[in-house]
């Protein structure tokens, strides 16, 4: 007698349905049903996904909210100017030196033989650069690759390569 391939599956959701297993071995269809029972049909699970989605869409924006604060009241204590570009362009570029010059000084300075003299040299370095689209393009360089990215930016007057941001 071979293996069924119609299986009933009573959802952890309340709802019944008819799955063809067929596709999968033979030796694996009756751990596969017993998983299948133990969540929600394909129609409420899409409907929790929807709603999960917009809760994360709330956790994110929340989650930007409280960056973009911590990020702004770090610029104004270690007297960052204002950065230029689109309000949307701004906005991010001030997280991205946010997170890069803050994890530039964990590795240079708390972990690394950077002095805190030899820091605020590097600090100075960063406050002419105001183009957030500057900012936004090094968000995934390497925090101890700063220096060295401050100085290929501030090398001679280069045309503005990005003037979206």
């Amino acid at each position: 007698m071979a293996v069924k391939t119609l299986w009933t599956i009573d959802h952890a959701c309340g709802h019944t349905t008819e799955v063809n297993l067929s596709d999968r071995p033979a030796d694996r269809r009756a751990g596969y049903a017993r998983w299948l029972s133990a969540r929600n049909c394909t129609d409420c699970w899409r409907t929790a996904r929807g709603e999960d989605a917009e809760s994360k869409a709330e956790w994110l924006a929340k989650k930007q909210a409280a960056e973009q604060a911590e990020a702004e009241e770090w610029s104004e204590q270690y007297r960052m100017p204002p950065l230029e570009g689109t309000d949307r362009g701004v906005a991010w570029g001030i997280r991205c030196r946010h997170r890069l010059v803050s994890a530039a000084y964990a590795a240079l300075v708390l972990e690394g033989p950077t002095s805190e003299a030899e820091w605020e040299a590097i600090e100075d370095a960063v406050r002419p650069l105001t183009r957030a689209g500057w900012w936004i393009d090094q968000r995934d360089a390497d925090p101890a690759d700063l220096p060295e990215l401050l100085d290929a930016a501030t090398e001679g007057d280069r045309p503005n390569e990005n003037p979206h941001f």
